[in-house]
């Protein structure tokens, strides 16, 4: 299954709530709504600076992966957020086999 990072940063409302009454966001949160999408739950941690949560699933395919994004943003509790997709290294290794025929059809404005 491909693999995704979510990263969100919460709004001062979510975070006073989550203050009120302290609870791993990843565990009530992030698991049920992964899973519900089929996807499952590898890793997650909580940081400091432009995001305050990050979560490393699978899913089974990028409608999914939008799913689990547009069910978490229209909750009300993120101010904003980005999924970004993840290449395995086969994956990375296929793209350099590709890019040469790919960049010289490209012709850069100039």
């Amino acid at each position: 299954m491909p693999i995704y990072i979510y990263q969100a940063a919460y709004t001062g409302e979510s975070l006073a709530a989550q203050i009120k009454e302290p609870q791993d966001p990843i565990e009530v949160s992030a698991r049920p709504v992964i899973e519900s999408a089929g996807g499952k739950l590898l890793a997650g941690g909580f940081s400091f600076g432009e995001y305050d949560i990050a979560v490393v699933y699978e899913a089974p395919d990028d409608t999914s992966a939008a799913a689990v994004a547009v069910a978490v943003a229209a909750g009300g509790a993120i101010k904003s957020a980005k999924t970004t997709k993840l290449l395995s290294g086969a994956e990375w290794v296929q793209v350099l086999r590709k890019a040469p025929s790919v960049s010289r059809a490209y012709r850069p404005a100039r």
